[in-house]
């Protein structure tokens, strides 16, 4: 008669697996309320972007109708009248085609400016120890604090007083009082990633300060300065406030306020409202989608100190 094999099992086996059952009813328990945050959270982010992209579709639906077709009921995505007469009308008006050139002028302008004062601060503050840092930096934060509109009778007296009332220059430095502390903040940020071991690698090899910028941070530091540019340039092109305030003729507006001026004092030209909004709305989207990396990059990269 064959002996019975007997085979047992060890007392520390058992509640490892207790465990292991006790973790797989979990897991199945709960694999439902992932499922169903899932869906939730699918659900929310369809609603949200509808709630964001409707605006914009019905803009650009309604570039391509008449005033009348507009404000029709039940409202059609596709009407009768669907032609590009808004967009020749806009295209063929030498005045708006000015406030096209004057939103150019004016961005690129602070756009340049402010990444060039921003790269100069924002070293001079990540490499350097001087007498007055911590209130140059409290004083860059806190512009930060103040509202634009506390701000427009100043920069209106102040614009007249030295002359630069309906001027190009006067825009461009107003603008440049507003975007640059945050390029400041935001490059100063990101320069602190960079290991200070860069420059001192440079000043063995015999170069300075200015060459180490130039030639190994500013090169490396693409993705901060793109996100710099584009908030910057973002900023300038949108704004409408202290357009409006400091400038007087038409061949100095921008879109912004050019789209303002469509408002008659008899009729509105809504679908002219509708074309230039969706033509000034071109080269922002534009810019983002072409540097999307870099601009996401470069807000995540100054965000973490290495």
């Amino acid at each position: 008669m064959a002996d019975a094999i007997i085979t047992r099992t060890p007392a520390r086996a058992v509640p490892k697996a207790r465990a292991a059952n006790r973790a797989d009813a979990l897991a199945i328990h709960r694999a439902p309320r992932k499922i169903g945050l899932r869906i939730a959270l699918v659900i929310g982010l369809l609603v949200g972007a509808v709630f964001a992209g409707f605006p914009v579709f019905w803009m650009l639906i309604s570039s391509f109708k008449t005033n009348t077709e507009i404000f029709a009921y039940p409202p059609q995505i596709i009407t009768q009248g669907f032609s590009f007469d808004a967009y020749l009308a806009v295209l063929n008006d030498p005045e708006e085609i000015r406030f096209f050139i004057n939103s150019y002028v004016v961005a690129l302008s602070v756009t340049a400016l402010t990444v060039l004062f921003a790269i100069l601060a924002a070293y001079a503050f990540s490499r350097y120890e001087f007498r007055g840092k911590r209130i140059m930096n409290v004083i860059i934060i806190g512009t930060q604090a103040v509202p634009p509109i506390a701000l427009i009778i100043p920069f209106f007296g102040l614009m007249v007083s030295l002359g630069l009332y309906n001027t190009y220059a006067g825009l461009i430095l107003t603008y440049i009082v507003f975007t640059l502390p945050y390029a400041i903040i935001m490059m100063t940020a990101y320069f602190n990633t960079l290991p200070k071991e860069l420059d001192e690698a440079v000043k063995v090899d015999g170069a300075g300060a200015w060459t180490a910028l130039w030639r190994i941070l500013v090169p490396i530091s693409v993705p901060g300065i793109v996100s710099v540019a584009v908030y910057t340039f973002m900023i300038s092109w949108n704004e409408y406030l202290f357009a409006l305030t400091l400038t007087r003729t038409n061949d100095l507006r921008t879109v912004p306020v050019g789209i303002q001026l469509l408002i008659g004092q008899n009729s509105y030209e809504w679908n002219q409202m509708m074309a230039i909004s969706i033509m000034g709305s071109i080269p922002v989207l534009l810019l983002f989608l072409v540097f999307q990396r870099y601009f996401i990059g470069g807000l995540t990269s100054g965000s973490v100190k290495s």
